[in-house]
């Protein structure tokens, strides 16, 4: 029974979570709308994640585990928050499947269940995101 209620309170969590991370994303687009660099996006979005109390790490290194060999390739999650969602930030004309794609790896080799895809550069972020889980 306790794991049932554990789980439960994680999906919970990562919904609320996810919920406040939104809200601090829309805060930043409303402030900035589109057409911005997607570092730019990324170090407003830090700053209101923060204020919202919040732990967020940028840039935060991922390796690839790879036959059992650590390979450090260089690639960085734009946001981890609160080391349960991984936040992957784009200014593109529109997602495309591939960033789904893309994100859901980024989670497998994160080693998280949950993440935000966001695209700022749309008029209304709430149809430029998306929430993936594993």
């Amino acid at each position: 029974m306790t794991g049932k209620i554990r789980l439960e309170d994680e999906r919970l969590l990562g919904s609320a979570m996810t919920a406040r991370i939104l809200s601090c994303a829309m805060t930043v687009h409303t402030q900035l709308g589109p057409g911005l660099l997607e570092s730019a996006y990324r170090a407003c979005l830090v700053q209101e994640l923060q204020w919202a109390g919040l732990g967020v790490r940028q840039e935060a290194r991922i390796p690839i585990m790879y036959r059992n060999i650590e390979i450090d390739c260089g690639y960085r999650a734009d946001l981890i928050v609160e080391e349960k969602v991984l936040v992957e930030l784009k200014t593109v004309e529109r997602l495309l499947p591939i960033h789904d794609a893309q994100t859901l790896t980024y989670l497998k080799l994160a080693g998280l269940r949950v993440g935000l895809l966001m695209n700022f550069n749309t008029i209304d972020l709430r149809h430029g995101f998306r929430r993936l889980v594993l």
